[in-house]
């Protein structure tokens, strides 16, 4: 346990440049909007969390020969986009605590919720506007992709019935590992990455996403997701079954990056892969 925990706060340390450059650009973007009614409540929507997917980002570019800095809008636009489903996403799974506080549509109602997701959109289609086409075609992807395994999702609850497994993958895939990939695949087409070094950050982006969801529903398993207890396996324990595909996953997301060449961002990205299925919360 202990060990464990000394790799994560050693992987936190390391990102923290990473994550003070996103939270610093996320400030200067809001600040854009310092007159807007709506400026409260993103400040509350956007404080705290990992910023994973930013980073990802970050670190993508970097691992494929960019630079962090001229990444920084769009990792900044696919935060906001996870923001943006965050507040949907706790409003239709009832959720009442994120992040050791009030969920967004419990501090300030439902109807600013959904307005406030909607100002999300408005910004992340700004920012898409001044990025390279192709960023915007990619990430307007991810949200359909989510959308729909929000949706997918959805009917299998209500069918309250075993799911499974390969349709809780789909779920995941769509919901969450859209996300992921995306996040790393606009980062190494922002480097002008070869053709195959995009690739395998994009094979890393979605082994890590789907690892990384898996965690988060082993780690959630009384209060978290309904669909992954009911997947149903021939024989042991299903949460250490799942355990396993989780690493299972990581092990490839990282060997996805086998042909990169040696850097620290290509280290920290296989860091943060073991973390995806160690981390404790």
């Amino acid at each position: 346990m202990q060990s464990v925990n000394k790799t994560a706060v050693d992987l936190l340390n390391k990102i923290s440049v990473y994550a003070k450059m996103i939270d610093e650009a996320i400030d200067a973007e809001l600040l854009r909007y310092s007159d807007s009614n709506f400026y409260k409540p993103l400040k509350y929507a956007l404080e705290g969390g990992k910023r994973i997917r930013p980073i990802i980002l970050l670190l993508s570019t970097k691992a494929a020969g960019g630079r962090e800095e001229d990444a920084l809008r769009e990792a900044v636009a696919v935060e906001l986009l996870h923001t943006e489903s965050i507040i949907h996403d706790d409003i239709i799974d009832d959720e009442t605590v994120r992040r050791n506080r009030p969920v967004f549509h419990l501090e300030y109602g439902f109807n600013a919720a959904l307005l406030t997701a909607d100002f999300v959109f408005g910004i992340i289609l700004d920012i898409m506007s001044k990025s390279k086409k192709v960023v915007g075609e990619d990430l307007s992807k991810a949200a359909l992709q989510m959308c729909e395994g929000e949706i997918i999702e959805m009917k299998a609850e209500a069918e309250d019935r075993e799911v499974p497994l390969d349709k809780y993958i789909l779920i995941i895939e769509k919901k969450t590992a859209s996300l992921f990939q995306t996040a790393s695949t606009i980062g190494a087409k922002l480097a002008t990455a070869h053709e195959k070094t995009v690739e395998a950050l994009s094979k890393y982006g979605y082994n890590i996403g789907i690892a990384y969801q898996i965690q988060d529903d082993i780690l959630d398993w009384n209060d978290g997701s309904k669909i992954a207890r009911r997947i149903k396996f021939k024989e042991g324990d299903p949460k250490k079954k799942l355990a396993e595909i989780a690493v299972k996953y990581a092990l490839e997301a990282k060997m996805s990056l086998s042909d990169l060449p040696d850097s620290e961002a290509k280290q920290i990205l296989c860091e943060i892969a073991e973390f995806a299925v160690n981390r404790l919360s």
